[in-house]
């Protein structure tokens, strides 16, 4: 979600995710909130456009290394859709780039 005022809100998970057993957040077990963790992200921040880059200045994230930090994505639109992409970063052997395709409902 991006705001009008500057605000960007970022919530993504896997599809299915597995529930807890307990119905308490806090006694969920060690795999449990590791599988929570390893399907999830957010955060959220002020953002502002740069050119043909959007940057997104994280203030509250799930993972506390993003916090204080810039996420500089590339977008366009097409139709109804924003298509936000990442630089290309190093993974083993090969680059990789993610792309995230939202579209206006």
């Amino acid at each position: 979600m991006y705001s009008e005022e500057g605000y960007v809100s970022v919530a993504m998970m896997s599809a299915n995710r597995p529930r807890f057993a307990a119905k308490d957040i806090k006694r969920g077990t060690t795999e449990e909130k590791v599988a929570a963790v390893d399907t999830y992200i957010s955060y959220c921040g002020r953002y502002e456009v740069q050119g043909e880059r959007v940057i997104h200045h994280v203030d509250v994230c799930l993972f506390p290394n993003w916090i204080g930090n810039d996420q500089k994505r590339a977008f366009k639109f097409d139709g109804n859709r924003l298509i936000l992409s990442t630089d290309p970063a190093p993974d083993d052997e090969m680059q990789k780039t993610g792309h995230l395709i939202w579209e206006r409902v």
